[in-house]
């Protein structure tokens, strides 16, 4: 469907027609006459080739990726009353599937509940489908659905649906059906704003071919019927062989061959910086968003529960750098809390955590990996950036400790494990001295009304069961902790209290109750408060250089997440995507209610809003309803898979930029610009429930970590180090795509307006181009090919970022890249003209015509014309790496060693061509003198000066 392709094709079979039957004289031979020709066939075969090559070894890559996952995905089933290890393909309905946290966590199908489960219970991760992070407990009977994760305990289920019948395989399946979305209006544009461009611009250089080509045919049918009183029989082949030539002048054959090899090797440098390009035409798509949505759980957020604040000594430490961990920001400020209550939050979480849940650390004290309950993992994880290790504390308490001689007293030990009846747990080990020392954390409410005394500052040393904690005092904490529950943390408490020896653990209290009612166990009250933790979803360190990146670029960034909106507010304050500006003026606190209207919407409202009901009761999208409300909407909380699908939709199909009236208000009441143009809409995402908006995206980027095997199939890119901030990298990669295609077209556009000239004018004074159309050719195809590859080598920089997004309807070609054709073509022309008619009184050779007319052999004034065009086409390669016109072409060009050797090695072919080309060429046997090759290089070099005039001309329009 590519117009260059299909002209070229049309142009060749002419060529090869024309040249072996009509073209031929009687009793010659064709002998090489076709070689045009089939040297332009040839050029598109190279072309489909080099792309379906490209495009396979992308999918290959991509497929091997899959298959390693997909072969290492194994499950437990009891089948017909075995017990069998199968992949996961491979399970039926009626299986019974066994899962446990450790090994066997994700769940391929749609399976109900049977139990036994663990004391712990079976708790699942559904973030992959609902974009929560909170782990959902499951009890017998209860469903649990495919693509979902087991993160604490185990359990039997039986598979109730497989395949396109389960949850994950109905959302795979509309990923995958050619006829996505039908019906539901929620359709779009295929192709990408470039090949958009390139397929106009092709059209027009075609249109602009044909007529100066009938243009020729015409002049000289005038010429030499009506004025010469030519025979047509004998001279009408021949003038429709040079409106062949001129047309083959006009197409740029290296065009389609320059894309393709431009966006291989920016995928190739993409894929190196973490960017595996499944679609090449994905490169420049992202270099023209406008908009990015993105969601949350594993996406700005690590996927990992954290640690980020702390209420103790009186005081709140709340680490807002993502880049420093909560550990590290309470040791470095100046009140931090005193060793004493640093060490005793690291024993209360040491001893009372389960076993199962477990941190690896590698030779430097770093965190390598981690298993178990996600919420002990952040609190041992506290721990140990406190600078105490978990295992070196249960191994030094009796009681707890497994290893060496403190093992024998193991038994000693007693664990009151959670219950949901009374939101915590505890765990009692002895003491040297006597008795023992019961250490409990559990949900701050509960555990706080459990305590009646406090660590402080002032307590310690003196008075190891701390200062009485007054009312005042607990009312601090209860402040601090509903202050991070609107940050979207989860509170934990943590306290302790010395039991004198022969203690009842099971009495009860009596006065103090559990949270269902029931009496509280004794030795969980009168606790003394160590610390408040509050933890949440860690934003990644990089991601607000990322964001900021975007802004600065032009780019939008909306979240878009399951989580309730303090959550979300508070993730999108820290990334940057929430501003101040978009709080109300007084606004204390970065809190959902504090917002402007329409800033932040949950999904049922987002849903109410931007969908009506018809006569028939059938659900249709508003546009005009959706236009009102997308230019402020930064966060979309509470929302469905549906809800990202529509918002992608939305954006990418908004026309609001045309509503002059309406942008005006936008700008002067709330100071939004809305882009000029049609939004291009990159989404982000890594659960099976962003695979359908993935793909209804203009560019889809997946997690290559994290993400499920859908949302990678939907993707057009997928991030292998899931990180947000390579999205920037492939933003800026996406420009430089495109500033490389305009860079070639420069290069290309300037060659074709000067062929075109020089075979018109050849053909209106000698009835012959003066460039054969082998030399275009080679010109047009392989000198070309290599230029592309040449300007498509030039790295990205930062300032690429600087600029705006490239509007979808803008040209391709600029108003000052016209300026730069235009001045390099008027210099080349006047240049081959003047060779053309005044070059053989100049230099003293023969004029070409007369010698391929007359002695039937290539010229001499013919080689000369072609050499110093070639070379003013490569010395204009070097002013064509700028497009804005810097006076400095050279920049950087030493750390391009791919353009020096391009441009070397076009130089040494064009000499070998001109001197030993001969006849296969169409240049003079004997090639040029040393003094015309001197020529010939000193009108290439002046290129460069041409090109500072043309400069400063411009500088002054």
């Amino acid at each position: 469907q590519d117009f260059v392709l299909i002209m070229l094709i049309i142009l060749g079979i002419i060529g090869i027609a024309v040249e072996t039957t009509i073209g031929l004289d009687e009793g010659e031979s064709c002998g090489a006459c076709w070689i045009e020709g089939a040297a332009i066939l040839a050029a598109v075969l190279i072309v489909v080739l080099v792309t379906a090559t490209i495009d396979y070894q992308k999918q290959f890559a991509f497929v091997k990726l899959t298959r390693s996952l997909h072969d290492t995905n194994t499950k437990v089933v009891i089948r017909n009353g075995h017990q069998v290890s199968i992949i996961d393909d491979e399970i039926v309905v009626g299986d019974i599937l066994s899962v446990n946290a450790h090994n066997l966590a994700s769940i391929p199908a749609d399976c109900v509940v049977l139990g036994p489960l663990t004391s712990g219970g079976l708790k699942m991760d559904e973030s992959s489908l609902t974009g929560e992070s909170v782990l959902i407990a499951k009890k017998p009977g209860d469903i649990i659905l495919s693509g979902t994760t087991a993160v604490q305990g185990s359990a039997k289920m039986v598979v109730v649906a497989v395949g396109t019948f389960s949850v994950a395989g109905k959302i795979k399946a509309q990923v995958y059906e050619s006829t996505e979305h039908d019906g539901d209006g929620l359709d779009g544009d295929e192709e990408s704003p470039l090949f958009t461009k390139l397929e106009r611009i092709a059209k027009q250089i075609g249109m602009a071919g044909t007529g100066a080509a009938a243009l020729s045919l015409a002049v000289n049918c005038i010429k030499g019927f009506a004025i010469g009183n030519e025979s047509p029989r004998e001279v009408l082949i021949e003038y429709i062989v040079v409106a062949i030539t001129v047309l083959a002048v006009a197409v740029p054959e290296g065009l389609p061959l320059a894309v393709t090899l431009a966006l291989a090797f920016s995928s190739n440098k993409m894929m190196k910086e973490q960017n595996l390009v499944k679609h090449l035409d994905a490169c420049e798509t992202m270099g023209c968003a406008t908009t990015i949505c993105t969601d949350k759980t594993g996406t700005l957020t690590a996927n990992k529960m954290t640690a980020r604040a702390t209420y103790t000594n009186e005081t709140d430490f709340s680490c807002t750098d993502p880049a420093m961990s909560l550990g590290e920001y309470v040791k470095s400020v100046p009140n931090s809390p005193s060793q004493t209550t640093l060490d005793m939050i690291s024993t209360v979480i040491a001893v009372d955590t389960m076993d199962e849940t477990t941190l690896e650390m590698d030779s430097g004290g770093n965190i390598k990996s981690s298993s178990g309950n996600p919420t002990e993992v952040a609190l041992l994880a506290f721990a140990c950036s406190l600078g105490n290790n978990y295992k070196d504390i249960r191994d030094s308490t009796k009681g707890r400790s497994t290893t060496g001689e403190l093992s024998e007293f193991l038994v000693e030990g007693k664990q009151i494990g959670f219950t949901s009846a009374r939101k915590m747990m505890s765990w009692a080990v002895p003491r040297n001295e006597g008795g023992y020392r019961i250490y409990s954390k559990g949900a701050s409410e509960v555990l706080l009304a459990r305590c009646n005394r406090q660590l402080t500052k002032s307590s310690e040393g003196n008075n190891e069961e701390g200062a009485e904690l007054k009312e005042a005092s607990r009312q601090a904490i209860l402040d601090a902790g509903e202050i991070y529950a609107r940050r979207g943390m989860r509170t934990l408490a943590l306290a302790y209290r010395d039991l004198a020896d022969g203690v009842d653990f099971d009495a009860k209290s009596d006065h103090v109750l559990n949270a269902d009612g029931s009496e509280a166990l004794a030795v969980e009250t009168e606790l003394t408060f160590v610390s408040l933790v509050g933890i949440e979803d860690p934003l990644r360190k990089e991601v607000p250089g990322a964001i900021e990146k975007c802004y600065e670029a032009g780019i939008d960034v909306r979240l878009v997440t399951g989580d309730s909106p303090n959550t979300a507010v508070s993730i999108a304050y820290q990334a940057g995507v929430l501003k101040d500006f978009h709080f109300t003026d007084n606004a204390n606190e970065k809190i959902s209610i504090n917002l402007k209207p329409n800033v932040l919407m949950e999904g049922k409202v987002f849903r109410r809003k931007v969908y009506r009901i018809d006569d028939d009761g059938n659900k249709e999208f508003d546009q005009t309803a959706f236009d009102k409300i997308w230019p402020h909407l930064r966060v979309l909380a509470r929302s469905s898979p549906d809800d990202k699908l529509t918002l992608a939709h939305g954006l990418n199909q908004s026309t609001l930029f045309t509503e002059k009236a309406a942008c005006r208000i936008l700008k002067t009441e709330d100071n939004i610009d809305v882009f000029p143009d049609r939004q291009v809409v990159a989404m982000t995402g890594d659960g099976t429930n962003d695979a359908p908006a993935l793909k209804r995206a203009d560019i889809g980027f997946a997690m290559g970590i994290a993400g499920t095997q859908i949302a990678k199939d939907a993707a057009d890119i997928i991030l292998l180090d899931d990180n947000f901030a390579s999205i920037v990298t492939a933003a800026k990669w996406g420009r430089n795509v495109y500033a490389s295609i305009q860079k070639f077209l420069q290069f290309q556009l300037t060659v074709n307006i000067s062929a075109v000239t020089t075979a018109l004018v050849g053909s209106f004074a000698y009835a012959k181009s003066p460039l054969a159309a082998i030399q275009l050719l080679w010109v047009n195809l392989l000198m070309d090919a290599l230029a592309s590859l040449a300007l498509a080598s030039e790295p990205p920089t930062d300032a690429l970022l600087k600029r705006d997004p490239v509007n979808r309807s803008k040209s391709i070609i600029t108003r000052r890249m016209w300026g730069n054709m235009l001045g390099q073509s008027a210099y080349q022309i006047v240049v081959i003209m003047v060779l053309l008619f005044a070059g053989p009184e100049m230099f003293g050779f023969d004029p070409g015509h007369e010698v391929e007319r007359n002695q039937n052999k290539n010229s001499v004034h013919y080689t000369f014309i072609f050499n110093a065009f070639v070379w003013m086409q490569l010395f204009n390669e070097i002013n064509s790496r700028s497009l804005e016109g810097e006076a400095n072409v050279f920049r950087g060009i030493h750390r391009n060693p791919l353009f020096c050797g391009i441009l070397f090695t076009t130089a040494v072919l064009q000499v070998i061509i001109v001197q030993f080309g001969g006849k296969a060429m169409h240049v003079d046997d004997g090639g040029l003198s040393a003094y015309l090759w001197g020529v010939s290089l000193a009108i290439g070099v002046a290129s460069l000066p041409i090109q500072q005039v043309i400069n400063i001309i411009y500088a002054f329009q």
